[in-house]
C-alpha cells in the first residue's frame, strides 16, 4: 500500500523542512507531492534541496500563486498511491495521525475519511461508493 501525501506550499520556508521530516518519519510507504504555489520566500529552493535528499519527494511548481485549491488539484492529479492524504506544510495537522485515519479505509468501512481538529480528535467517515478515497485532516 502506498500513500500519496499532497502538501500545498506557499511561503512556508520556516516550517517546510520540519514538516517534510515529520511526514517522511511516518512508517508507511509514502509518495510526498510538494506543490509549491508560487512561493517567493525561498521555499522553492528548500524544496529542491529536500527533493535531492529524499527519493520519496516529487516537487510540482505552480507558475504563480493560484490558491490552495489549485495546488491540491494538481497534487491529487499527480498522485499514484492507493490513498491520498492532504498535509499542510505548516504542521497544523500531525502526521502521526495517518494510521488512525487510514484504518476505516483499510477495513473497508469507508470510502472517505475526514479528520477534524474541531471534533477533539474525532473522525468523520463518509461512505460514498465509487468515489476516489481522499483523506483530509
Amino acid at each position: 500500500m502506498k500513500i500519496s501525501l499532497v502538501m500545498p506550499i506557499f511561503n512556508e520556508r520556516h516550517t517546510l523542512r520540519q514538516s517534510v521530516t515529520k511526514v517522511l518519519a511516518v512508517p508507511l510507504a509514502i509518495e510526498l507531492l510538494c506543490v509549491d504555489d508560487g512561493s517567493t520566500d525561498g521555499s522553492r529552493e528548500i524544496l529542491a534541496e529536500l527533493q535531492r535528499e529524499h527519493s520519496q519527494i516529487r516537487t510540482l511548481l505552480q507558475p504563480n500563486n493560484c490558491g490552495k485549491g489549485a495546488a491540491l488539484r494538481r497534487g491529487i492529479q499527480a498522485a499514484t498511491g492507493d490513498f491520498v492524504v492532504i498535509q499542510d506544510a505548516d504542521l497544523e495537522y500531525d502526521p502521526n495521525e495517518y494510521s488512525a485515519l487510514l484504518e476505516p479505509l483499510l477495513q473497508n468501512r469507508a470510502d472517505v475519511v475526514y479528520g477534524s481538529r474541531f471534533l477533539g480528535g474525532g473522525l468523520i467517515v463518509s461512505c460514498i461508493s465509487g468515489t476516489p478515497w481522499v483523506i483530509h485532516f
